[in-house]
C-alpha cells in the first residue's frame, strides 16, 4: 500500500460519498475480525470453568488475558501508526491476530491457553488503537460523531457474532472448536477489511518525540482524563455483567441450557442501535447530555437485572447494554475530536483505560459474584457507573459540553 498525503485544507470524505461508505464498511469488518475474536470465549465461560475445574473469576481470565494484552499494546500500535500509516498498521495487526486466532484454541493446557490469549490480545490492539483516529482524520468534521457511532455499532456486531457462534457450537463440539470457528469467520472479515479500506489521505508521519509530546498533552487534560475514566469504569462494569451472566442463568432458579443462555448476547443488538443513535443525538443535544443520559440508562438496566423473573432480567440486560454502548460511542469519538493533532494517542489512551477496566474489573467482579452472588455484582456495576457520571459532571477545569 502507498501513503497518500492530502492537501492541508482537505475537508475529509463527505457523508454519502463512495469513499465514506467504503471506510465505514472496512472498519465494520475490521471491528468484526477484532471483537468477535476477542470475546468469543465469553459465552462459554461456564464450559471452560468445568473443563479446567475453576470458578467464575478464574474462567474469566480467558477473556481478561486477551484484554490485558490489548490494553498494553495500544500505545505501541499508535506509535507505529504515526510512523508507517494508519491503514498499514491496522493491516499488520489484523493479519497477525487472525493467524493467532487459529492457533490459540488448540493450546493443550490452561497455561498455554492464557499465554496465547495474551499474545493474541497484543496483536488485536491495532484496530481499536487506530480506527477512531483514522476515521476522525478522514471524515469531514460535521459527520465525525455520526461516523464514530456507526463504527462502534459495527464493533457490537463483531462481539455479538463471536459469542453467538461459539455458544451453540460449543454445546455440541466443545468450546475449543466453537472458538476456532469464530477464528475462521474473523479470517474472512480480515480479507474484507483489506479489500475495502481506503488509503489514508490526511495522514502525516511523525517522529517518536512528537508522539510522546502528543501523548503527554492528552494526559494533562482534565477533559480527556474524565473521558478515559468513562472507558475504565463503564467498560469494567459492562464486561463484569456479561462475564458472570452465563453462570447465573445456567444455575438455579433459571437453569437455562448453554445454547439458550448464550442467546442472551442478542442484547448486543440494543448496543448496535444505541451506538449509531447516540452519534446522531449528540449532534442535536450535545455530547455531554447524551453521555450522561446513557450512563443513567445503564444504571437503570443493571438494577433491573437483580430481579428473579427472567423477563425482567433480560429487559434490564437490553437496557444496560444500550446505555453502555451509547456512552462508549460518545466518549470514544469525543477523545479523538478534542485531541487536536494527538488523535491517535488520544484514542490509544482511551483504549488503554477501556481494556484495563475490562481486565481488572471483569476479573474482580467475578470474585464478588463467587463470594456474594449477583446482587453484589450488580451493586459494584451501579457504583462504577455513578462514579463515571460524577466524573463527567466534574471534568474541571474544562467542562464537557
Amino acid at each position: 500500500m502507498t501513503i497518500t498525503v492530502a492537501p492541508v485544507d482537505w475537508p475529509g470524505h463527505s457523508r454519502g460519498s463512495t469513499e465514506y461508505r467504503r471506510l465505514l464498511a472496512a472498519l465494520f469488518f475490521g471491528g468484526m475480525a477484532t471483537f468477535a475474536q476477542l470475546y468469543s470465549p465469553q459465552s462459554v465461560l461456564p464450559l471452560i470453568a468445568g473443563d479446567l475445574g475453576t470458578g467464575a473469576a478464574d474462567a474469566a481470565l480467558t477473556v481478561s488475558a486477551a484484554t490485558v494484552g490489548l490494553a498494553v499494546s495500544v500505545l505501541a500500535w499508535a506509535a507505529l501508526a504515526d510512523r508507517i500509516g494508519r491503514v498499514q498498521a491496522m493491516t499488520i495487526s489484523i493479519t497477525a491476530a487472525t493467524i493467532l486466532g487459529v492457533l490459540v484454541p488448540l493450546a493443550p493446557n490452561s497455561a498455554m491457553l492464557l499465554s496465547g490469549r495474551f499474545v493474541e490480545g497484543l496483536m488485536l490492539g491495532g484496530v481499536p488503537a487506530i480506527a477512531i483516529a483514522y476515521l476522525t482524520e478522514e471524515v469531514d468534521a460535521g459527520n465525525a460523531a455520526r461516523a464514530a457511532g456507526s463504527y462502534v455499532a459495527g464493533t457490537t456486531i463483531g462481539g455479538l457474532a463471536g459469542r453467538l457462534v461459539t455458544g451453540p457450537l460449543a454445546e455440541h463440539v466443545g468450546w475449543r472448536m466453537g472458538v476456532l470457528a469464530v477464528a475462521a469467520l474473523c479470517g474472512l472479515s480480515a480479507v474484507a477489511f483489506m479489500r475495502l479500506v481506503p488509503p489514508a489521505r490526511a495522514f502525516q508521519p511523525s517522529r517518536g518525540a512528537e508522539s510522546i509530546r502528543r501523548l503527554l498533552g492528552n494526559l494533562r487534560s482534565a477533559h480527556q482524563l474524565a473521558l478515559y475514566a468513562q472507558a475504565f469504569l463503564l467498560m469494567g462494569g459492562f464486561v463484569a455483567i456479561y462475564n458472570v451472566l452465563g453462570f447465573r442463568l445456567t444455575a438455579a432458579p433459571f437453569e437455562l441450557p448453554q445454547t439458550l443462555a448464550s442467546l442472551v448476547f442478542l442484547a448486543y443488538l440494543a448496543g448496535t442501535w444505541a451506538s449509531a443513535r447516540a452519534g446522531v443525538e449528540a449532534g442535536r443535544f450535545g455530547r455531554r447530555t447524551v453521555l450522561l443520559g446513557s450512563i443513567a440508562t445503564m444504571v437503570v438496566g443493571t438494577a433491573l437485572t437483580v430481579s428473579h423473573h427472567i423477563a425482567v432480567v433480560l429487559a434490564g440486560l437490553v437496557i444496560a447494554t444500550a446505555g453502555f454502548f451509547g456512552a462508549h460511542a460518545i466518549a470514544s469519538g469525543w477523545v479523538a475530536h478534542a485531541a487536536g493533532d494527538g488523535k491517535a494517542q488520544a484514542s490509544s489512551l482511551y483504549n488503554l483505560f477501556y481494556y484495563a477496566g475490562s481486565s481488572a474489573v471483569g476479573w474482580l467482579s467475578g470474585l464478588a459474584f463467587d463470594a456474594a452472588g449477583w446482587t453484589a455484582l450488580a451493586g459494584v456495576v451501579i457504583g462504577l457507573a455513578v462514579l463515571a457520571g460524577g466524573l463527567a459532571l466534574w471534568a474541571a477545569p474544562v467542562p464537557l459540553v
